[in-house]
This record gives structure tokens, C-alpha cells and sequence, in this order.
């Protein structure tokens, strides 16, 4: 157990922290994840079961495709150019399988993709934004402009910054405890934040908080503590390393009581509103892009997973211990408009060379060059929206076997 004492601490999301003890706490952040059955995470992935379907008729389809959803009620909205065609029964069953999948299954639950009404307000694309993209000169421009960023460190085993991969983890747990029945009274709404202290040097000393929301049946509505106990036995415990637990900690679970209204029925759900959550949980930065429902010529979701890789190859390789990367890009145009590198001062010696001129030597930045190297016309979208778009195994754009052409550049 790693015990702390606090002193004279400014409270808000990043907070500095003065004192004098063993493992003196330099600093706090906090990050959340949200369940497959957050009524946001619903859309993103209604969104991206879209997308799938249509790349799997015609990998160059050209998607755009953005979903809202309130009770018992789900609309999909957007701009689809594709070789393939999906009927509007097709559309119908892709959207209510894909809700039945993340487990809103019964009218008890005032969101049942059985029965939920569904509108279909799907059309083609736009011919003025499609002409700078198929450009007809064998090079895809870019989808839009706007700034991608990626980032890594090397502070666990996925590169991820500890918050965001902790939250996630403990939200794709609750998901499993529920699908697999080991809590049978769960419902699929969920979210976990995590507050992790920090010493100077970087290194993570404690959970400052941990805060678990779970939805759950009527069943539990009066046996809050029996949920509560079920939670740190199933979940925290399996989760969450021991050491990190203090006597300080402090422990939320469903804070407000009881959770049975959640879902599209609790609060209304759209794509894209989970974009922290999508991406470094505020750890890093984010240019404003979602990702959900969007095709990859769309830069601001390709390029944002195109950063992931260098940035993360980068720290892998052990040219920096921490690594941001920008690209940005304007609208039909092929090659990016900047690249930034931030190694926040960890970075190796590498001469006069730059950071950016060795990204630029090392990785194709174009869309089309993000598309072949990520393999992005391959691969399936909705387990991204899902389980996470980052530090997820198995994603072509975590891979690090860019390692050893960089770290020919570090200089003895």
C-alpha cells in the first residue's frame, strides 16, 4: 500500500500539490471512459455499423454518417457516395442489430432496438466536396481541413496515458461483467473516472478517486450496498493494481443512489460527443474531429490514427519518452499543411536532424499514403467505437514496426 498525505492543494481536473512525504504528489489528472451503452457511445457505434456495411460493399465508399437517438427513437443523418447500395430495410436491420448487440433488448428499458422507431435521413454526398477528394489524379485529397494530433508515453505497457487506459479498462470490464451475466442485475449505461497522482518525475504514486456509474435493474434500486460491494469485488479488484489503492483514495460508486432510467431514455445520445473519451481522456490534445461514421479519406479521423503510429513508434523506438505529433491539412489538398513534434523535452539526441524532417522521411502522409500504411480500407470500424480508437491491441495503428529505421537517428 503506498500511503500519502495532502497539503494546500488548488482543486480542479490538473492539480498542483504541495508536500513533504515519502512519495510527494506532484500533480493529479483525471480522465473518464463511458460503456458500450452510453447513449453518446450508441450513436458513435450505430455510426460506424454504417460505415462497416458500405465498406464492405465498396472499400472507396465515401461515408459521413452521424446518428442521434432519444427514447425509443433513433435517426441516422449524413452523406454516403458508394458503389455498393443498402436498401432502407438493410439500413433498418443493420441499426436495430447493432443496438440489440449493445444490449437494449427489452421495453423495459424505453430503448429497444426491437421495436424503437427508426428515420433514415441518409443522401448522397456532396459533388462539391467530393471533387477535392476524388481528384482524378490518382491522389486523394484531403477530406477537410483541420489539425490532427497523436500522442504517447511510455507510462504503461500500451503507451497511453495511465488515466484514459485505467477508465477504459474499467468500463470494458463492466461491459464484460454484463454480458457475461457474472452481475446479473447490470444494464448497459455506464461511465468510470479515474484521478491519478503523479510524482515530479512523471511516475504514477496513487488513485487520488475512482468514480464507477453503472445502470442497473429495478432489483438493486434498494440494495445499494450489495451493488456497491459487488463492484470493488468483480471490478475494482480485477482492475485496478492494489498498490494504487491508499488509505486516501476515495471510492464513488453510484454516488447519486440508485441509476435504473439510463440509455437513450436518461439522456439523448450523438456521434462525436465523445471525442476525450475517443482519444487521450485530455491528456493530450485534440484538434476537434470525431471519428465515428467517417470514412477514411476523412483526415480527421485518419490522420488523428495516423499520429497515434508515429507518435507511438516513436516513443517505442526510444527516440523520446513522451511524444505529440500535429498534422493538418487542407481540403482537397494531398500532402499535409505543418507536422509538429512535441517531445515535452525527453527526447534523445539527434543531432542537427529535426523531429519533423525525420517524420516526414519516415512515414507517407497523404491520405492515400495513410491508407495504405494503416490499411484503413481492411479493417472494421465499429470495434473502435466500441472498446477505444487507442492502445487497444490488434488496431493497424498501434503497431511499432517503424522501431528500428528510427532509432538509427539517436546519436551516442
Amino acid at each position: 500500500m503506498i500511503h500519502s498525505q495532502k497539503f494546500n492543494y488548488y482543486n480542479e481536473n490538473l492539480s498542483w500539490i504541495i508536500g513533504d512525504t515519502m512519495n510527494e504528489i506532484f500533480r493529479t489528472f483525471t480522465s473518464e471512459s463511458v460503456t458500450q451503452g452510453h447513449p453518446d457511445k450508441i450513436a458513435d457505434i450505430v455510426s460506424d455499423a454504417i460505415l462497416d456495411a458500405y465498406m464492405a460493399k465498396d472499400k472507396n465508399s465515401h461515408v459521413a454518417c452521424e446518428t442521434c437517438l432519444t427514447t425509443d427513437f433513433c435517426m441516422v443523418f449524413g452523406e454516403i457516395t458508394s458503389a455498393g447500395h443498402l436498401s432502407e430495410n438493410e439500413i433498418e436491420d443493420i441499426i436495430r442489430n447493432t443496438i440489440i448487440e449493445i444490449g437494449y433488448d427489452n421495453s423495459d428499458l424505453k430503448f429497444d432496438g426491437h421495436s424503437c422507431e427508426i428515420l433514415n435521413k441518409l443522401h448522397e454526398q456532396s459533388a462539391d466536396i467530393n471533387q477535392g477528394v476524388d481528384r482524378g489524379d490518382d491522389e486523394t485529397g484531403a477530406g477537410d481541413q483541420g489539425m490532427m494530433f497523436g500522442f504517447a508515453t511510455n507510462e504503461t505497457e500500451s503507451l497511453m496515458p495511465y488515466p484514459i487506459d485505467l477508465a477504459r479498462k474499467l468500463t470494458n470490464k463492466l461491459t464484460e461483467l454484463r454480458e457475461t451475466g457474472e452481475i446479473p442485475y447490470l444494464r448497459p449505461d455506464g461511465k468510470a473516472q479515474v484521478s491519478v497522482n503523479y510524482d515530479k518525475e512523471g511516475n504514477v504514486v496513487s488513485l487520488d478517486a475512482v468514480v464507477l456509474s453503472t445502470q442497473h435493474d429495478e432489483s438493486m434500486s434498494d440494495n445499494q450496498e450489495q451493488l456497491k460491494e459487488d463492484i470493488r469485488e468483480k471490478l475494482f479488484k480485477a482492475v485496478i493494481p492494489e498498490e494504487l489503492m491508499t488509505e486516501n483514495t476515495k471510492e464513488h460508486i453510484n454516488p447519486t443512489g440508485k441509476f435504473e432510467i439510463g440509455g437513450p431514455h436518461g439522456d439523448a445520445g450523438l456521434t462525436g460527443r465523445k471525442i476525450i473519451v475517443d482519444t487521450y481522456g485530455g491528456y493530450a490534445r485534440h484538434g476537434g474531429g470525431a471519428f465515428s461514421g467517417k470514412d477514411c479519406t476523412k483526415v480527421d479521423r485518419s490522420a488523428c490514427y495516423m499520429a497515434r503510429y508515429i507518435a507511438k513508434n516513436i516513443v517505442a523506438s526510444g527516440l523520446a519518452s513522451k511524444c505529440e505529433i500535429q498534422l493538418s491539412y487542407a481540403i482537397g489538398v494531398a500532402e499535409p499543411t505543418s507536422v509538429m513534434v512535441d517531445t515535452f523535452g525527453t527526447g534523445a539526441n539527434i543531432g542537427d536532424l529535426t523531429f519533423e524532417k525525420i517524420v516526414r522521411e519516415n512515414f507517407k502522409l497523404t491520405p492515400d499514403g495513410i491508407i495504405e500504411t494503416l490499411g484503413l480500407r481492411d479493417i472494421t470500424y465499429k470495434q473502435t467505437a466500441k472498446y477505444g480508437h487507442f492502445g487497444i491491441d490488434g488496431l493497424p495503428w498501434e503497431k511499432t514496426d517503424k522501431i528500428d529505421e528510427l532509432r538509427k537517428y539517436i546519436k551516442n
